[in-house]
């Protein structure tokens, strides 16, 4: 398997464990999604928010854009919105990579951060980034949401997502 066969499969799981989440949480009682408990963002909303945030800032960077605030500092939708802006903007990152080249993933993108500082890094490397970015905060919310009392969290990791493949 290529990087870019592995990047663009990746890109495809992405979507296909995020869509599983929002799938799932969208079944349960909306009054736990903004429900306060600890952890890196306090509810499963702001978690959510922030894996839409970050997956949407790295494709602007890799498009060679930096946004000047992240989607947190503004965004006051419901979850709803979060559940709906969170598949869009994965469309959109499986779809950035879909028909690219081996010569894009071996490129570099030029971006400023949040904190003005300019960075050029190796796109392969940024979209990977991303992609386990989302992974991890994934993980989160099932903690999180498990502490909740919700004990039916779907299977997203990636070996799943491969095994539905090869049916």
């Amino acid at each position: 398997m290529t990087l870019e066969i592995l990047l663009k499969d990746y890109t495809t799981y992405n979507l296909w464990a995020n869509r599983l989440m929002v799938d799932w949480l969208g079944r349960k009682p909306a009054e736990l999604m903004t429900r306060e408990l600890p952890s890196s963002f306090p509810s499963l909303h702001k978690t959510l928010l922030h894996i839409w945030g970050a997956e949407k800032v790295w494709i602007e960077r890799l498009n060679g854009d930096g946004p000047e605030k992240f989607l947190t500092d503004y965004f006051s939708g419901s979850t709803k919105d979060v559940f709906e802006g969170l598949l869009a903007c994965s469309v959109q990152f499986r779809d950035l990579v879909a028909d690219k080249d081996a010569g894009y993933f071996a490129g570099y993108s030029t971006y400023v951060h949040i904190n003005g500082n300019q960075y050029t890094q190796n796109r392969a490397q940024m979209i990977l980034h991303c992609m386990q970015h989302s992974t991890y905060h994934r993980g989160q919310l099932v903690t999180m949401a498990r502490s909740l009392g919700l004990t039916d969290p779907p299977q997203t990791d990636y070996i799943a997502h491969v095994r539905l493949q090869n049916l």
